[in-house]
């Protein structure tokens, strides 16, 4: 997502609430700190907004499910909980004193750690623990689990040190079976650092001064830690590869050590077997397809033989699906399973108001892509930050098609000088994410850059992603196509804001918008970063949003029939902090009705239907009074003094967005317009709308009273319906006058206006 001066400087300027049953669980009052409390007096530490999951954290046992559901074993031991931590300046020796405890997995920014601070570039954080080693895993080796850590981390067993890692956003792990002593209690040590915006370092939209499109950071364990006892020579990894052009699944198994072992595949009954490291090729006769409509999932269990016994055995699971670039009717499409598939969904950031990067618990996490499959998704981008495990699975068995980002590595808010990109660290990372997800059948394509985001070595790093993963589609830049389209991905991806529109893109790629939207709606009074909350355009109510969202969609139709638009995903899912252009707040309420969403995502509904009563200057001549110098302050009154005022055709703006009738580049435009109001009936009158073209802001009075007031801009005519204040004022029947000032900020300028009628049956 750019930067708000930078969309606008690069874009062309174009350019009563309404009742409804929001479901009672989404809409759980909040509660009370005091209310979600526990073993040792954990609490959540001044949280700025509790989602309703928050009280169902439990201290001793916080997400508690399998992490790992694509590779699973019986015998596993969760370490997430309550953990000592302490923070020194780095030099300082490991602590002998601790400054208190941390709830694990919550990055220590967040409010579910129960610590809440800061965590500074020259700092070191240390947790400890202790772990116990259950007698009947003595003889196996113990693999100790971490999904993720940000950044650099180093293990400690017994005082031991086990080995480090470096990388955000990827599980690793370590074989501790040499630093245990037998069974029963050890001491388990983890060493944290964290450079967040201080070093060249993948970090997505983490910042250490949160603001814009840049939110606060997250430090240390933030994902599930865990313990697992396996054979020697177990499974370490699998790779399954879905073949529908040769009906097979290809299974790959790597094991610890990269031991020898003779590898037995079965799905449904069949079974076959193959050596570890080698392909086995596993019928798959008839298969049912995987799809956002039919998301059907083989279960599979893969076992190591060894001297004719059984001595591993996982179980996973995998989708038969395809997804490739191909021409259909002159134009490259996105086919999934070998039939164009229009991709539409939401911007993902997986941000939490209290716990950050972690989602307080797994039916939070399962909520976001359920209730993104309820508007009538069938994709999702995740943007910027990869998830845990159990994300990906959901997406899996919900049936979402899944664009997945590469963290960033430098971003908007650089401090001066900005850190040299770390070259090696991206490169890691991305071998990393894509050995790490690269058996979900959700997942789509790769975005390997998102703008101008730590944007480097775009050919050479596309390239490596298509080798290393040559069967899915790959995104070498979402929305950095105006500074370059290399030519080396699979699609032209732009971001337009706010409203879509279309691109001429070269013949061998598809034309997608990886962002558009961005609908501001400020939206209860429990969120305390909305007083400075902005969109890419701002609504008043539910009923305003869901009205442009569909308007938008419109647009999304007409692009994907005549200019071949392949897929789009709308700015955002929630909101982010101070970003309130989310179709949920921050902690999942919802602001829309999810069946008038799914109908505009439908294309079944593109928008309120709106008759003219007042033209607007694109349906006929209409003149105004105008002026750029700022007026006496009863300029906007109906027998104000505008003598010295010049008069002209609107629209007023410039670079032919609208029909602009008179030029207008000043930062500041003042204009007047006389029209008479037909006599209206009481439907009429009820469904009263203005017809409203602003780039950016406006301020506008009818007969002498201010009944508008809209932040920000839009890029077309957009109906919004009349207060009740603004109908009072109005005089039908008679003469009226509507003033107008527009200021701009910067980027292209418009206004015009119109007033009709909104057909109340949407």
């Amino acid at each position: 997502m750019m930067s708000n001066n930078e969309f606008k400087a690069r874009r062309p300027a174009v350019l009563q609430t309404r009742r409804f049953l929001i479901f009672s669980a989404l809409l759980a009052a909040a509660f009370t700190v005091g209310s979600v409390q526990g073993a040792e007096g954990w609490k959540p530490v001044d949280p700025p907004m509790l989602t309703r999951w928050a009280k169902d954290v439990d201290p001793s046992a916080p997400l508690p499910e399998y992490p790992r559901p694509q590779l699973t074993r019986n015998e596993w031991q969760n370490l997430n909980g309550l953990w000592n931590y302490a923070v020194v300046k780095q030099g300082a020796k490991q602590p002998n004193n601790w400054d208190g405890r941390i709830l694990v997995p919550f990055g220590i920014e967040s409010s579910l750690s129960g610590v809440k601070r800061a965590f500074k570039p020259d700092e070191v954080l240390f947790y400890q623990r202790d772990i116990t080693i259950p007698e009947n895993w003595a003889g196996q080796r113990i693999i100790l689990h971490f999904g993720a850590v940000d950044y650099a981390s180093e293990v400690y067993v017994n005082g031991k040190r086990v080995g480090g890692h470096e990388g955000g956003y990827n599980p690793f792990s370590f074989d501790i079976t040499d630093y245990i002593s037998g069974t029963g209690i050890q001491s388990l040590v983890v060493k944290v650092t964290d450079g967040t915006s201080s070093v060249g370092k993948p970090r997505g939209k983490q910042t250490l001064r949160p603001d814009g499109i840049m939110y606060t950071p997250t430090s240390g364990i933030w994902q599930t830690v865990w313990l697992e006892p396996v054979a020697e020579g177990a499974i370490e990894d699998l790779h399954i590869l879905p073949d529908l052009k040769e009906g097979c699944v290809t299974v790959n198994a790597d094991l610890y050590g990269n031991a020898a072992g003779e590898i037995k595949v079965t799905v449904g009954g069949q079974s076959m077997t193959g050596a570890a490291g080698k392909n086995i090729y596993f019928p798959i006769n008839n298969p049912i397809l995987w799809s956002p409509e039919n998301p059907h999932l083989y279960d599979m269990t893969v076992e190591v033989i060894r001297d004719g016994k059984v001595v591993d055995k996982v179980g996973t699971y995998f989708g038969m699906r395809s997804i490739e670039l191909a021409e259909v009717d002159g134009v490259q499409r996105l086919l999934l399973n070998g039939e164009p598939c229009f991709m539409f969904g939401p911007l993902d950031q997986g941000f939490w108001p209290d716990g950050v990067y972690t989602a307080p618990t797994d039916e939070a996490l399962r909520f976001d892509l359920e209730i993104t499959k309820k508007f009538g998704f069938n994709m999702t981008r995740k943007h910027i930050k990869v998830e845990p495990a159990r994300w990906y699975y959901y997406a899996d068995k919900l049936g979402l098609l899944v664009w997945q980002d590469m963290p960033s590595v430098n971003s908007y808010d650089p401090p001066n000088p900005r850190p040299e990109i770390d070259r090696a660290a991206y490169v890691e990372q991305i071998k990393a994410t894509v050995d790490n997800l690269e058996n979900h059948p959700s997942i789509v394509m790769w975005v390997v850059f998102n703008e101008s985001q730590g944007k480097h070595d775009v050919v050479k790093l596309t390239k490596l992603t298509r080798k290393l993963d040559p069967s899915r589609l790959v995104n070498e830049d979402s929305g950095g196509q105006d500074n370059g389209y290399l030519g080396v991905g699979d699609v032209a991806d732009f971001h337009p804001y706010p409203a879509p529109r279309a691109f001429d893109v070269p013949d061998h790629v598809a034309f997608v918008l990886g962002e558009y939207g961005g609908i501001g709606l400020k939206f209860g009074n429990n969120n305390p970063w909305q007083s400075k909350g902005w969109g890419y355009t701002t609504t008043a109510n539910s009923e305003e949003l869901e009205n442009l969202y569909a308007q938008f969609a419109g647009k999304l139709r007409q692009y994907r029939d005549e200019n071949g638009l392949c897929a789009a995903v709308y700015t955002q899912i929630t909101d982010v902090e101070i970003e309130i252009n989310g179709l949920l707040t921050y902690d999942r309420q919802l602001k829309v009705d999810p069946e008038m969403i799914a109908k505009a995502n439908r294309f079944e509904w593109v928008g309120p239907v709106y008759t003219s009563l007042v033209p607007s200057s694109d349906k006929a001549d209409v003149e105004y009074e105008y002026t750029f110098q700022k007026p006496g302050s009863d300029w906007m009154k109906a027998n104000a003094d505008t003598r010295n005022w010049e008069k002209g055709l609107g629209g007023f703006g410039f670079d032919t967005h609208g029909r602009t009738g008179t030029e207008w580049h000043t930062s500041d435009i003042w204009i007047r317009r006389t029209f008479k109001m037909p006599m209206l009936n009481s439907k009429q009158l009820e469904n009263l709308a203005i017809n409203l073209f602003h780039d950016d802001s406006v301020e506008i009075w009818l007969n002498g009273e201010l009944i508008l007031e809209k932040d920000r801009w839009v890029t077309d005519y957009t109906p919004i319906r009349l207060s009740d204040a603004a109908k009072k004022a109005l005089k039908q029947g008679k003469e009226n006058v509507i003033a107008i000032h527009c200021h701009q900020d910067f980027g292209g300028q418009y206004i015009d206006f119109g007033l009709g009628v909104l057909d109340p049956n949407r």
